[in-house]
């Protein structure tokens, strides 16, 4: 079968149809992409909305399965943890109930970090949306836009589940949260993963604390056995967090670092996971998880605008005669 365009043109001819039709083609698909921008900005727009402080929040139960080790439940508004009761039966510690103090609430760094990407991805696509149509830019716009939403994605997602997760060494609320203030041997750690909320309790010791007589021996001849978990017997750096209040707006009691009659230290993360740490060993560990609504649904909708963002960019690449290079 032939091929041959009838009747027959000359190459100069044939060039100029063929930039004719690529600049039909490049302004079809500005216009299609413009309009997938404007659903992205109402998705974004949605998400954003998922996260906002509005009262009366998200009230999440904290209960572990199968036993009454931690039980209770704690309020989320917007970034926040703004209230929350506790009741701990714990095997190492004496039996206690810990309140939040809502004059301090927490801050969840994630999810505020979570909420800057939002802002930013709805104000670039509204600088995109104002602009003249014109391929460069808006490709260039699309990935920027592609990086937020794939760091909002992995904020939500949080650390692997098989893999450890060393962050509670300096991220852990800080005994000013509370009211009265916890006793400074307990680590409060709350992170996401896989857009759950996930609270991490854990009984500390000093490393350097003098163990009883009774003890040795009851370790020695095996009567006593400490409890089983994937840290016994490792020495952690310690020090209790600042960004839990905030970061930069508010400094936890005291200016400087201060040594705790226990050990323990709040220090400032801005100097590093080891900064100011102490060492010690995890005797007891709790994980309790608590499934969001909304972050759930945060999730899903970023994972959705993702997708359609990546459809977006591979169909505008192909048009332009370009490889994606992410």
């Amino acid at each position: 079968m032939s091929i041959d365009i009838w009747p027959p043109v000359s190459p100069e001819e044939l060039k100029v149809k063929k930039e004719q039709s690529h600049a039909r083609e490049l302004a079809w698909i500005l216009e299609e992409t413009r309009t997938v921008m404007t659903e992205l900005k109402h998705g974004l727009d949605g998400c954003y909305a998922l996260l906002a402080p509005i009262d009366p929040g998200s009230t999440l139960v904290l209960s572990t399965h199968r036993n009454e080790k931690v039980k209770g439940h704690i309020t989320r508004v917007g970034t926040r943890i703004v209230k929350g009761t506790i009741h701990l039966q714990l095997r190492t510690l004496p039996s206690q109930s810990v309140a939040l103090d809502p004059q301090n609430p927490i801050h969840i760094p994630s999810l505020e970090a979570l909420g800057t990407h939002l802002s930013e991805s709805v104000k670039l696509l509204a600088l995109a949306l104002d602009s003249p149509p014109s391929p460069r830019p808006i490709a260039d716009h699309l990935r920027a836009l592609s990086i937020s939403l794939a760091a909002s994605t992995a904020l939500l997602r949080g650390p692997p589940l098989e893999s450890p997760d060393p962050s509670w060494q300096h991220a852990s609320w800080p005994q000013a949260h509370f009211a009265p203030p916890l006793p400074p041997n307990i680590a409060f750690h709350l992170f996401l993963q896989e857009a759950t909320l996930v609270l991490a309790l854990r009984a500390l010791e000093p490393a350097d604390a003098p163990q009883h007589f009774g003890l040795k021996l009851g370790l020695a001849l095996g009567t006593y056995r400490r409890l089983e978990h994937d840290e016994m017997d490792h020495v952690y750096p310690f020090r209790y967090s600042r960004l839990t209040a905030g970061g930069s707006r508010h400094v936890h009691r005291g200016a400087s670092v201060e040594r705790r009659p226990t050990g323990f230290h709040e220090a400032d993360d801005d100097l590093g996971p080891g900064s100011g740490a102490v060492d010690v060993y995890v005797r007891e560990k709790v994980r309790v998880e608590t499934a969001d609504p909304s972050l759930l649904s945060l999730y899903a909708k970023l994972l959705a605008l993702g997708n359609t963002l990546a459809q977006a960019r591979m169909n505008l690449a192909a048009v332009m005669g370009e490889e994606l290079d992410d």
